[in-house]
């Protein structure tokens, strides 16, 4: 059965205070996402109004099988709450800021080319809103970042808000059960999920423009060759959680030359102990730089802790800086790669 929430016409839309920024915005963007000092670029296409191209695109009722949950949707969702950096900014590089009644629990600032964009998308929550919250907003859809972030304590359900005429969609790259998880993620699947995305809202001419805008940068990489191996250290203190064989970490790290020491697990992020990464001997170590774990707080534990002080990585400071949003499945995984090469040029590597 089609899902569609009662108030969701076009005219019931929210406004977006800077439309006209919005319709300016190139929309295959492409961030170098490492250290403050990292320079953007973006892969120029010619502006396009997305709401314009939403009546011609998809051929609706459109169904998808997304996480193993059945979804039917017989027009373009209008009133989209997101949830997650990853989901804000893919359906911002798709130019569909304006069906964005709100934003929550995101990973950080979004990038500068997205700032005005963003500003007049109302941040409803710093973590993930309870399901009454997100109701209280009468959305007609909801795109989330992490199949948790649709759970009873989180914004619901996806059967009961179903019910209620709210459709829900996961990030597929951060689907979890079998078949439906991807092993390995790699670039095809990426930009498989931006044309999805762009099916679901109307906007497949948009998604095939933003895909090759990507294609054409990611090719333009040129890896590094010196066979460097590499720690990609996520998070943690006493126990590090760092990136593992089939995710976001493992198709960066890969895609710029780096050779992953936790490629051997099978999983896309895991725990590692300091014995281990000792033993590794990283030549570089990347680290994810997030609020609630700067890559400083990781600087000072890997040089405090006597054993990984003694590393040569360490203690030549042959540190890569990538920040969280671009670490996660989405519109700057290329651009986390081509700020891994860059850094690695800058490090004399």
């Amino acid at each position: 059965m089609p899902i569609r929430h009662p108030n969701s016409s076009r005219s019931a839309r929210r406004p977006t205070r800077n439309a006209a920024a919005l319709a300016a915005l190139p929309i295959a963007l492409l961030l170098l996402s490492g250290c403050a000092t990292a320079d953007a670029a973006a892969t120029a296409a010619d502006p396009t109004d997305a709401s314009e191209e939403a009546a011609g695109g998809t051929g609706y009722p459109l169904t998808v099988d997304n996480c193993g949950t059945k979804l039917t949707l017989d027009a373009a969702p209008e009133r989209v709450l997101t949830i997650k950096s990853s989901t804000l900014e893919l359906m911002l590089a798709l130019g569909l800021g304006d069906r964005i009644i709100g934003s929550a629990f995101s990973d950080g600032p979004v990038p500068e080319q997205f700032t005005e964009a963003a500003s007049g998308i109302d941040v409803v929550s710093d973590k993930v809103p309870s399901q009454e919250a997100t109701l209280a907003l009468e959305p007609d859809f909801v795109f989330a970042g992490w199949e948790s972030n649709l759970s009873a304590e989180g914004a619901g359900e996806r059967a009961d808000l179903a019910k209620l005429g709210v459709a829900s969609y996961v990030a597929p790259a951060a689907c979890k059960g079998e078949g439906y998880k991807p092993d390995p993620l790699n670039f095809d699947e990426v930009f498989r999920e931006f044309v999805e995305a762009g099916d679901i809202f109307g906007v497949p001419d948009v998604a095939a423009r933003l895909v090759a805008g990507q294609q054409a940068a990611l090719d333009a990489v040129v890896p590094n060759d010196e066979g460097l191996r590499a720690l990609w250290y996520s998070s943690g203190d006493e126990t590090p959680y760092v990136g593992a064989g089939i995710g976001a970490p493992q198709m960066i790290m890969g895609a710029a030359g780096l050779d992953n020491i936790g490629k051997d697990v099978h999983d896309t992020w895991t725990s590692m102990s300091w014995e281990a990464i000792v033993d590794a001997n990283p030549d570089v170590i990347v680290l994810v730089d997030a609020a609630w774990n700067t890559a400083d707080a990781k600087i000072a534990q890997l040089e405090s802790n006597p054993a990984t002080a003694a590393l040569p990585a360490v203690q030549q400071r042959r540190y890569v800086v990538l920040d969280f949003p671009s670490t996660e499945a989405g519109v700057r995984n290329v651009g986390a790669v081509e700020s891994i090469v860059k850094q690695l040029g800058a490090l004399g590597l």
